[in-house]
């Protein structure tokens, strides 16, 4: 398992603070035993948390220019026809992905193509199942176009403990499916935008995983 490059300054940070206070803990309280143990404890969880948020795991694509895969790990949470206002200006299906703070949070391309699109929007910090996190919030934009010419939106959106959104990808270069693309800190959502005659594969409430599972295909 590998560790997440985006997560080295948080990481280090950490093992600056847990150092900190356990050593101020062994020199200010070597009379409390347990409230040194307790502090280890809590120290211990906290650097398991911090390397278990930030684990880049691998993963096995089946790549197939037809198939539109999962760009993140977690929940599908909404499933719906939306007028998409920024770009398509059209209807289309959105399909939804919570990403809890246990789950990985790469975000990977859904499909292969050029990128037509990227545009990163500051905004608020609104629960990521929020109706309204989709607009308001903090998010990056990306639209890849296929071979077919089918087009395919999605969103890094930040959720309420996320302040900070990556993304690697640049308009007109080419994406390779399943591919990183970038990474969302601590607890997020994903929004997918198809086109309005996809076939859905997933369903809601399924749980899902970047690079591998089919959400969709396009005809």
């Amino acid at each position: 398992m590998k560790f997440h490059r985006e997560g080295i300054p948080t990481l280090f940070l950490t093992l600056i603070f847990i150092a900190s206070v356990n050593i101020s803990a062994f020199y200010l309280l070597s009379d409390l035993v347990i409230v040194q143990y307790i502090l280890w404890a809590l120290s211990a969880f906290l650097l398991v948390m911090i390397l278990q948020f930030f684990r880049n795991p691998q993963r096995k694509t089946s790549v197939n220019e037809n198939h539109i895969i999962a760009p993140a790990d977690g929940q599908v949470v909404v499933i719906e026809e939306v007028e998409e206002k920024e770009y398509f200006h059209d209807k289309r299906i959105q399909v939804s992905i919570f990403m809890s703070p246990l789950n990985v949070h790469v975000n990977r391309n859904p499909i292969a193509g050029l990128v037509k699109y990227v545009k990163y929007h500051a905004g608020l910090y609104l629960v990521a199942w929020h109706p309204k996190s989709s607009t308001d919030n903090e998010r990056t934009t990306i639209v890849i176009e296929a071979k077919n010419k089918q087009q395919v939106l999605f969103r890094q959106i930040a959720g309420a403990m996320a302040r900070r959104i990556v993304c690697y990808l640049k308009e007109g270069q080419a994406a390779e499916q399943g591919k990183e693309m970038g990474f969302i800190k601590f607890g997020s959502r994903v929004d997918v935008i198809l086109p309005a005659n996809s076939k859905l594969v997933v369903k809601l409430n399924e749980d899902v995983r970047g690079g591998e599972t089919v959400i969709a295909s396009f005809f």
